[in-house]
Parts: C-alpha cells; sequence; structure tokens
C-alpha cells in the first residue's frame, strides 16, 4: 500500500510514518516509481508503535517490540528484550508513584497545618504568649 494509505489506515499522518522510517521502526520499499510501498503487516507495527508511544515509551524502547512483530509474534511484548523494556518501564513508573506519594504526603501535611491555623481562635486576634 501506498503512504498515504497506511496513514490513512493506522490514524495517522504520512510525515509521522516518515519519521518512524527514519528511526528504522516502520519498513517500505519503493515502487518503480520511487513511491513507497508498504506490506499490509506495517500496519500492526506503526499500531504499536502508537500504542507504546501513548504509554509514554520512547522509540528506543519501541524497537524489541517492533523486533518481535516482525519475528512473527502474535504480540510485541511477548519476547524477552521487550519483557527486559517492561519489567525497566514498570520500575519507573513505581519510582514516581513512590515520588508523588511523597508529595502528596507533603501537601496534605501542609494544608492541614494551614486549615489548623486558620481555624485557631489566635488566627484572628493577639493570643498571650
Amino acid at each position: 500500500m501506498l503512504i498515504g494509505e497506511l496513514a490513512t489506515r493506522a490514524g495517522t499522518s504520512t510525515r509521522t510514518l516518515r519519521y518512524y522510517e527514519e528511526h528504522g521502526l516502520v519498513r517500505a520499499g519503493r515502487d518503480a516509481n520511487g513511491y513507497r510501498q508498504y506490506e499490509d503487516g506495517e500496519l500492526r507495527v506503526v499500531h504499536e508503535i502508537r500504542s507504546l508511544l501513548a504509554a509514554g515509551f520512547g522509540l528506543e524502547d519501541i524497537r524489541p517490540f517492533v523486533a518481535c512483530l516482525r519475528a512473527g509474534n502474535e504480540s510485541g511484548h511477548v519476547c524477552p528484550d521487550s519483557v527486559l523494556v517492561l519489567r525497566r518501564k514498570l520500575a519507573e513508573v513505581d519510582g514516581f508513584i513512590g515520588q508523588l506519594t511523597d508529595l502528596r504526603q507533603q501537601l496534605r501535611a501542609q494544608l492541614d497545618e494551614a486549615v489548623a491555623h486558620r481555624e485557631s481562635p489566635c488566627h484572628t486576634q493577639i493570643c498571650p504568649p
């Protein structure tokens, strides 16, 4: 299929497909006129790429998933290299969750302190020491 058809079927732009191709994620042959020709399987690859990008993976992280699909696997996440990336990404997400949990606790403590201060009788008047 031509690049425009693949873009339409994948829900993306021709520019994006050329970008993926430049980074070695999508493969295109050339016809006699020099137009890019994509195999039907590239649609599945593009869907995998877009799904992983949406989940926060970088292009380098996506390579093992694409290689896994190209090896004939039903899914891009079943190969050992993909599993390593998934484990690393999960550890990264767990780290972010820990940081966000710590930040939430700090904010909660500050809010509780602010509310307690505003509700104290000394807030609007001078209180003896």
